[in-house]
């Protein structure tokens, strides 16, 4: 009788021994996220933190938060460039959990590829463990799944989720903030990772430019510009809440500046912003001017070179834009908070940019 060879999990597709090898390439690099409540290393079935470090809190918060980095993974993938993905991620949940004035502790990954690759995947945890460096936060485990059949060999997806931690009492938000409180930008780093299918489809389908291409008015190739790693504020956040009373913070993401910063503003006040105080990166002008996409729908899909916002009452200012300056963060007042008189919403854009 002739053998016959069954079906196996390789010839599905999955490469095991592949994912092995990407998980002792990226040991190296979780390792450097570690903080003294981590126990553990990399390979069990779950993270552990030690939870008696809370017991300094009176009555500790959890904050948690979940985001991924949108469709910028697909310039990424493109370009062949992996290690500053996983920055991004890092902000995206990081800055969103700081958000309430909770210290980020700790934060999971999950790395979806058609294919495993394992320098490649390796690649992607450096920048994840970089990022939580710069959060000031660990990464205390993850998860690699390879889907044959369903993402191209060259095809991957990420997402993290994230926990920390905030005193009761101290936990900011829309019940601090007062009229006449000062609204501080700081700038962003280039698009971060929001709008991404917009840039995408007015850039490269559209217009057909070539990721490779200088453009002039960017000082560089496209491809470096749209892979700017998102700016993490997480450990300036801080700096701020321990050098000046803060009341709010808003992450400026999907949605836009106006969007994100109402949803701190409380009934019965209104945050303006002045555009005059700043001048957009030029990123934002060549995608509007590109695809003839009006000001409004820009400004709901792309941060406009503001990151993050930080509300204070007016004797707190001085002292906040100091002490951004000298955390190398550029940051400027850029509006007020009024009543909100006949006003819709909770924020607004006035004025044109500088």
């Amino acid at each position: 009788m002739s053998e016959t060879t069954g079906a196996s999990y390789a010839a599905a597709g999955v490469d095991i021994e592949a994912g092995d090898r990407a998980v002792e390439l990226m040991k190296e690099w979780v390792k450097k996220t570690q903080r003294p409540e981590v126990l553990g290393g990399l390979g069990g079935f779950a993270g552990l933190f030690d939870a008696s470090a809370l017991k300094r809190y009176e009555r500790p918060l959890l904050a948690s938060a979940t985001d991924g980095v949108g469709t910028k993974v697909d310039i990424a993938r493109q370009l062949g460039v992996y290690d500053t993905i996983g920055h991004d991620l890092v902000a995206m949940v990081m800055d969103d959990i700081v958000v309430c004035g909770a210290e980020p502790l700790f934060m999971t990954d999950y790395i979806c590829v058609g294919k495993v690759h394992p320098e490649r995947v390796a690649a992607i945890v450096k920048g994840i463990a970089e990022g939580c460096v710069l959060a000031g936060c660990a990464l205390v485990g993850g998860e690699t799944a390879e889907h044959p059949g369903l993402l191209g060999p060259d095809d991957f997806d990420v997402a993290g989720a994230g926990t920390g931690v905030v005193e009761a009492d101290r936990l900011l938000g829309a019940d601090r903030i007062r009229k006449g409180d000062a609204v501080i930008a700081m700038a962003s780093s280039g698009l971060h990772s929001n709008g991404y299918s917009l840039v995408r489809h007015v850039l490269l389908n559209e217009a057909g430019l070539d990721l490779d291409a200088r453009i002039d008015e960017l000082g560089r190739t496209l491809g470096e510009e749209l892979l700017e790693p998102t700016k993490i504020y997480s450990l300036d956040c801080l700096a701020l809440i321990s050098t000046a009373e803060v009341h709010a913070f808003s992450h400026v993401t999907g949605g836009g500046l106006a969007a994100n910063l109402a949803r701190v503003i409380p009934d019965g006040l209104h945050a303006i912003v002045d555009r005059a105080t700043w001048t957009p990166d030029p990123i934002f002008d060549l995608v509007g001017r590109t695809g003839q996409v009006e000001r409004l729908e820009l400004e709901k899909t792309l941060n406009m070179g503001v990151g993050m916002i930080a509300i204070v009452p007016e004797e707190s200012v001085d002292v906040a834009l100091a002490t951004l300056d000298d955390r190398g963060v550029e940051a400027w007042v850029a509006g007020e908070i009024t009543d909100r008189g006949e006003h819709a919403t909770g924020a607004e854009l006035v004025g044109d940019y500088a």
